[in-house]
């Protein structure tokens, strides 16, 4: 009788229907995000260049406070149904490319292949953020203080009418400038640290908790200066500052940050981004290793016993 237990459920069963394994990706994008969500609205504020007197903030507890007895603990939510329409879709992308890339770059093999699993991480990331960044113009429009966007429909509207299309890519460079670093550092990072605690290869909900906790929190601390200018880019058309609308990149918007802030602007939100990250990676790779596991035990279930 054949063994069912010895298996490597790692990559995905061959004959896993295309929607059953992008479904996996897709669940662990809306975990990810919605779990998170006010910590990450309390970044977005935090990041905001010249915010309003009413929304100038000394650490995390002290914004989530303010902003719960002052505007309701609703406020904290403000946008995640933009997070929730595109990051199912846009992490299913996500996932796949990685999976792709990883086993075209030899990323599945035995050992530890960290760069395989950074350029796979930076692949996956480049066509994530391509479908996501409208949906994350959005959210963070939303998300900044005196927002007077009903509804995702009423901001995407509005912004398209006084803004054009370009409102919902002018970050898109920046972001990919964040997130490819982010996602190699965080696909590297995890894949190291996964097969130094668990050698073996099983499946292990402890080590895939661990190993997204500590990779989210190491590529988000390494890449808050990019965030910051992300934010500012992103949420530039809501500023009455001339320069800050006027703001058309990168180098543009770290120089505005350094000049009205310093250094310490480019760490602007750093706890709460670290705060968010670091359980919202180890949410992620959970639910999307369950969910590989549970494909492939599918898999498996529907095998036929070799006597």
């Amino acid at each position: 009788m054949a063994q069912v237990d010895d298996y490597d459920y790692e990559a995905l069963p061959e004959n896993s229907s295309l929607a059953a394994s992008l479904m996996a990706g897709a669940f662990a994008g809306v975990a990810e995000h919605a779990v998170m969500y006010p910590v990450d609205s309390i970044k977005t504020r935090m990041q905001i260049l010249q915010p309003t007197p009413q929304a100038v903030y000394s650490g995390v507890i002290n914004a989530a406070s303010r902003i719960s007895t002052t505007e309701g603990a609703k406020t904290l939510w403000r946008g995640i149904n933009s997070v929730i329409m595109g990051a199912g879709p846009a992490h299913a992308l996500y996932f796949a490319t990685y999976e792709f890339a990883k086993e075209s770059f030899g990323g599945n093999a035995s050992g530890h292949h960290l760069v395989a699993a950074a350029a796979a991480g930076a692949c996956a990331t480049t066509a994530h953020d391509a479908l996501m960044n409208p949906f994350d113009v959005i959210k963070q429009r939303m998300q900044v203080h005196g927002s007077v966007y009903r509804s995702v429909m009423d901001c995407a509207s509005k912004v398209y009418r006084a803004e054009g299309l370009r409102a919902f890519y002018i970050s898109y460079p920046t972001t990919l400038t964040m997130t490819i670093p982010f996602q190699s550092i965080q696909f590297a990072t995890y894949e190291y640290l996964r097969k130094v605690l668990n050698p073996a290869g099983n499946y292990d909900p402890m080590t895939h908790i661990m190993a997204g906790g500590v990779a989210g929190a190491v590529a988000a601390a390494t890449t808050t200066p990019l965030d910051v200018a992300k934010t500012l880019l992103q949420t530039r058309g809501e500023s009455k500052d001339l320069r800050i609308r006027n703001c058309n990149g990168l180098f543009e918007a770290w120089r505005l940050i350094y000049q009205r802030q310093g250094l310490a602007g480019f760490a602007k939100g750093l706890q709460p981004r670290v705060l968010s990250h670091m359980p919202s990676t180890a949410i992620c790779w959970s639910v999307y290793e369950y969910g590989k596991f549970l494909l492939t035990r599918e898999n498996l279930d529907k095998q036929p016993i070799m006597t």
